[in-house]
């Protein structure tokens, strides 16, 4: 399939900088807030009465956000179109209590967050980030970007059968990274990032911290095609779709939309969604709801809303591996830079159906841009997404896309440098319905 869009490399540089400056679930919905207040959008509380009346709003809880703009003539019954996406990445993160250490060596404490391969965070050097709570139940975010952290992998001489045999690493005994020398002395990372974050130790009562690698994106290959970078899963959807409800609400027709443009990015995708803050939880339902009872709206005005809604649940896929071939469907070969995918499992891993289906279609033969089909090899179980979680908490139709990538869960990912900007044309293109 040919594509009419000229590719535009900028979009891909912001995503390069967007990736750089979220190093956390916390900074990427802090950076999409950003973004959109500069589109016109504007922060409310849940804990506020909201208003109905025209414009922009989102709201933030801890690494979620919801945004949504209500164009002029909204009816109360009018539906939504909805980016799906999640912020957080497979990643380690630091444990209640974090100083330990032995022989001579300081180290800190972290669980494995997710499913992620745990040999890509070997001998890397890490920075830290999230954020942490302060006596008075306010938040700072935290990005120490520098190198700070390792984790060591062992010696080839000290385990000769690595490269016969594989690596083998424990969760427990080998991810806990090095920090520098001397004897663990409790309180004391706290202490340090207290300082960093211009705070008083004492007033730090609670923290949400990650290591992450500190290399930055940059383009890969000799004609610097690819793209390689952290948190591409799913950050890469997050941007994208900040990008397009932006291009849409301050657009010609912005203020005469037929549908209610909305961008719900969630957290904790990658530990199964069950969170006040993740697609299990009520987030989205109940802000949605408030936006018809907001304009005047009854139970009867949400159901029909409801019922003409529809969410493209971005999340990035597998391109087709050039070493590992045999892993995927013979006849579906997602390739790096032929646009974005339409993900299909028949079990209900992806919510996609035909009418699903039609509806990508559509938005990317209005766009101009090139789509591709994945779906599993029947010999591999198929992961999932938020798309069915959506799907069958709200009611909605749900189709699920993304971007085909390599070396998925890794701590640096590989994509096409155009399929960012492609995927965000396709987004854009939904949303004005």
């Amino acid at each position: 399939m040919s594509t009419s869009v000229r590719f535009d490399r900028g979009h891909t540089d912001d995503l390069k900088s967007f990736l750089a400056a979220s190093p956390s679930p916390y900074h990427a919905v802090a950076n999409a807030a950003e973004r959109l207040e500069k589109a016109g959008f504007r922060q409310v509380r849940e804990t506020d009465a909201w208003d109905g009346s025209a414009g922009g709003r989102f709201v933030l809880r801890g690494g979620a956000l919801i945004a949504w703009f209500v164009p002029e003539g909204a009816e109360p019954h009018t539906p939504f179109r909805i980016i799906g996406a999640h912020t957080d990445s497979p990643n380690l993160r630091v444990k209640p209590l974090p100083d330990t250490g032995s022989y001579g060596w300081r180290q800190i404490a972290v669980e494995i967050y997710g499913g992620t391969l745990l040999n890509t965070w070997l001998d890397r050097d890490l920075g830290l980030a999230g954020r942490i709570t302060l006596r008075d139940g306010s938040h700072r975010l935290v990005n120490i970007d520098r190198p700070l952290l390792r984790v060591p992998q062992l010696a080839v001489h000290l385990d000769r059968s690595v490269n016969t045999d594989g690596l083998k690493l424990d969760r427990q005994r080998h991810m806990q990274p090095i920090w520098g020398l001397g004897e663990p002395e409790e309180g004391d990372l706290i202490r340090f990032v207290a300082e960093e974050s211009g705070v008083a130790a004492a007033d730090v009562t609670g923290w949400d911290l990650m290591p992450h690698a500190v290399e930055p994106p940059a383009y890969l290959g000799r004609d610097r095609e690819l793209l390689a970078g952290p948190r591409m899963d799913n950050l890469l959807s997050v941007h994208a779709g900040t990008a397009a409800l932006a291009a849409v609400v301050t657009g010609a027709d912005g203020g005469s939309l037929p549908y209610i443009p909305v961008l719900a990015a969630f957290d904790h995708e990658e530990n199964g969604s069950q969170s006040d803050t993740g697609a299990d939880g009520p987030l989205l339902g109940t802000v949605l709801e408030r936006s018809v009872l907001s304009r005047g709206g009854t139970i009867e005005d949400r159901a029909r809303a409801f019922a003409g809604t529809v969410c493209l649940s971005s999340d990035t896929g597998h391109a087709v591996h050039p070493n590992y071939v045999d892993r995927h469907d013979p006849t579906h070969h997602p390739r790096a830079n032929g646009g974005p995918i339409l993900k299909v499992n028949v079990n209900m891993r992806y919510a996609t159906d035909g009418s699903g289906r039609a509806v990508f279609a559509a938005a990317c033969e209005k766009a101009g841009v090139p789509w591709q089909s994945f779906v599993s090899n029947n010999s591999m179980p198929c992961g999932t997404t938020i798309g069915p979680i959506t799907a069958a908490r709200h009611g909605i139709q749900t189709v699920d896309i993304g971007v085909a990538i390599l070396s998925m869960h890794s701590a640096r990912e590989l994509c096409g440098a155009d399929d960012p900007y492609l995927l965000a044309n396709a987004l854009t293109a939904f949303l004005e319905g």
